[in-house]
């Protein structure tokens, strides 16, 4: 079965273009690094180019499950695993850039990531992802049974590990990994609301996990600003408040929620007026069969 056909063997367009999706990263990085518009240090550009998409196709692939449900798609759960290798991959490369970048002094890089909390959390993180990379083909999943369900899980804690990672590595501005690490914690949320059995079809539950979200990711930015730079809360709940220059991250996922709500909506009135329709069709059938009767 190659990555762009079905367990049939025919052709899939969906997993055509998502495993294309997948390599337009790396091939636009080793295009830019071949043209010489990585900067003036292109491995360390290239490094955090990886690891930003690594943790990028690592919430792809969280996102999955929400949005098959909620577009009513079943065949998207086609493209988890494929999205989730794609994650594993990009860490890969990001570790074996990083080991580049240190003259591929491996003595070095293990004694970096004990003594440096960042990277001791990014490669928990890298770890975990190994061991759902190498349990995701369906030989393991027959051979694991109910555990492999129990070891998948665990990808939570590892995108929470990825996002403190993200947020850790880029000190300053943390603009782009508030945003990421808001869509994790909206995923979660989600998740949440799922295990306690929450009507997930309801656009108005949809709505509160976005408003959720949205909470969550503005508490988030809040402490790592409180936490790591000092700079007053209340200048940082305030900046959300302004629009002149940025739109900040908060606003971001709240409008991933609402148009996850929104098309939760359309998809109920859909499939309410298919309903409708073929419940008007099966009644003209049953006319003539009484009347011939």
């Amino acid at each position: 079965m190659t990555p762009w056909t079905d367990r049939a063997g025919r052709f899939s367009p969906l997993k055509a273009v998502t495993f294309a999706g997948t390599l337009v990263p790396a091939l636009l990085l080793a295009w830019w690094w071949a043209r010489g518009a990585l900067g003036p240090r292109p491995l360390t550009e290239a490094i955090h180019e990886t690891g930003d998409w690594a943790i990028r196709f690592l919430a792809m692939s969280l996102a999955v499950t929400p949005l098959r449900r909620i577009a009513q798609w079943p065949k998207l759960i086609n493209v988890r695993r494929m999205l989730g290798l794609a994650a594993l991959s990009y860490a890969l490369l990001h570790l074996l850039l990083y080991v580049a970048d240190q003259k591929w002094d491996l003595g070095k890089v293990a004694s970096e990531i004990a003594l440096r909390l960042y990277l001791t959390i990014g490669f928990a993180a890298l770890l975990g992802l190994v061991a759902l990379g190498s349990t995701s083909t369906d030989a393991m999943i027959r051979r694991l049974g109910r555990n492999w369900n129990r070891l998948h899980k665990i990808v939570y804690v590892i995108a929470a590990l990825a996002a403190v990672h993200f947020f850790m590595q880029t000190k300053a501005d943390v603009f782009e990994a508030t945003i990421v690490a808001g869509l994790v914690l909206l995923l979660m949320i989600y998740r949440l609301a799922h295990r306690f059995s929450l009507p997930l079809s309801s656009p108005v539950v949809l709505a509160g996990i976005a408003v959720a979200g949205t909470a969550a990711t503005a508490t988030a930015e809040l402490l790592w600003y409180g936490l790591a730079t000092g700079i007053p809360v209340s200048r940082v709940f305030a900046a959300n408040w302004h629009f002149a220059f940025q739109i900040r991250p908060m606003w971001w996922v709240l409008a991933v929620g609402l148009a996850a709500a929104a098309l939760g909506w359309f998809r109920s009135r859909a499939g309410e007026a298919t309903g409708r329709r073929t419940g008007r069709e099966g009644e003209k059938a049953r006319k003539p069969a009484r009347a011939a009767a």
